[in-house]
């Protein structure tokens, strides 16, 4: 029985591919990527999921205890380096902020586990991000946006640095749909995005979110 013809990848594609089996030619098994790139943002998943899984934020909303959700929220975050020292700082002094807490607490659990389609809970979060205190610092950025939402569910959520990101669109040929101001519309391009590197790498096995975030992070990042 013939085997089904599997369509080559396009030049810039390839071009890509090669760029990031040069840093790491044992793809995402490679030792030297498991722990650049993967191992601490695994372990920031793992974390999340022992302290504050569905469950819990259920326990601790119920409680309204949403200072802990906070706390140990942004405590996971502050272990990794995907946001800027300046957005840590902005989301940090937000959730100490009379009102903040709950609202970042409320809205994280309604983003991962609420009602509504995947677009209706991120414009929900994204309003969330919005309304959140002020205190020097915007917190309103796309990182601080799509953090959580990789740290806590690899598999569907993809994490999005502009720049980089934008950078690694323009190598790869895909038409990044990119608004500075968080939308539905530019985080469906990211997944799109994500889908095709998923696509084109498949027989290099991903994962999940963080292979995908992490290939497009190589190809676009100043660090490579």
């Amino acid at each position: 029985m013939p085997r089904p013809s599997v369509r080559p990848l396009d030049r810039r594609a390839a071009a890509c591919r090669r760029e990031f089996l040069r840093h790491f030619p044992g793809g995402f098994a490679d030792d030297s990527y498991l722990a650049w790139e993967r191992d601490y943002k695994v372990a920031a998943h793992e974390q999340w999921q022992r302290e504050l899984h569905r469950d819990r934020l259920d326990e601790l909303v119920d409680a309204g205890d949403y200072d802990t959700i906070a706390k140990q929220a942004v405590r996971i975050e502050s272990r990794t380096n995907l946001l800027f020292s300046f957005e840590k700082m902005a989301l940090r002094d937000a959730v100490k902020l009379p009102g903040g807490a709950r609202t970042f607490a409320l809205g994280i659990r309604d983003f991962l586990h609420g009602d509504g389609s995947e677009q209706a809970r991120f414009d929900r979060w994204v309003d969330v991000i919005a309304r959140l205190p002020r205190k020097q610092t915007r917190v309103l950025t796309w990182p601080v946006v799509t953090v959580f939402g990789m740290i806590a569910d690899p598999d569907t959520h993809c994490f999005l640095k502009p720049v980089v990101t934008r950078v690694a669109a323009d190598a790869y040929g895909f038409d990044f749909r990119y608004r500075s101001r968080p939308s539905w519309e530019t985080y469906a391009s990211l997944l799109a995005f994500a889908e095709r590197v998923r696509r084109d790498t498949r027989d290099m096995h991903p994962r999940d979110m963080i292979d995908l975030q992490s290939f497009i992070w190589v190809l676009g990042s100043d660090e490579y």
